[in-house]
């Protein structure tokens, strides 16, 4: 059974950090595309930052381009995201993400939000 547990969310004033993870339990396809996703209230939820470490390629929305890193420890088979110079506009509840890519996806079918597997979310809230 397949289980994504996030953790390290919080609460930060703008400007602040913050670090992300996910664990994969269970998970043991080679070929994916791991991502964090976030969900701000009363909007759709919207990809952030996806990796697929068989490729080599990592793809980023706009919002957080030069901010956000994503990054993976295959040896703890856990997902990261490193949040900085956090902004009020990235409050939201963040989840983690995987599915199967074969190859890898173009950035609109990376961000997508059509992915198999999710974690049940962590709360981020930045502060002004």
């Amino acid at each position: 059974q397949v289980q994504l547990v996030e953790s390290g969310g919080g609460s930060v004033q703008a400007g602040g950090s913050l670090r992300l993870s996910c664990a994969f339990i269970g998970y043991t396809y080679s070929w994916s595309c791991m991502a964090w996703f976030r969900q701000a209230p009363g909007k759709e939820r919207e990809g952030v930052a996806v990796m697929h470490p068989s490729g080599g390629n990592t793809y980023y929305a706009d919002s957080v381009k030069g901010r956000f890193t994503i990054s993976q420890d295959n040896a703890k088979n856990t997902l990261y995201l490193q949040m900085n110079s956090l902004k009020p506009e990235d409050t939201a509840v963040y989840y983690c993400a995987a599915k199967v890519c074969l190859q890898p996806p173009t950035t609109i079918q990376a961000l997508d939000v059509n992915y198999y597997y999710w974690g049940q979310g962590t709360q981020v809230t930045v502060s002004s």
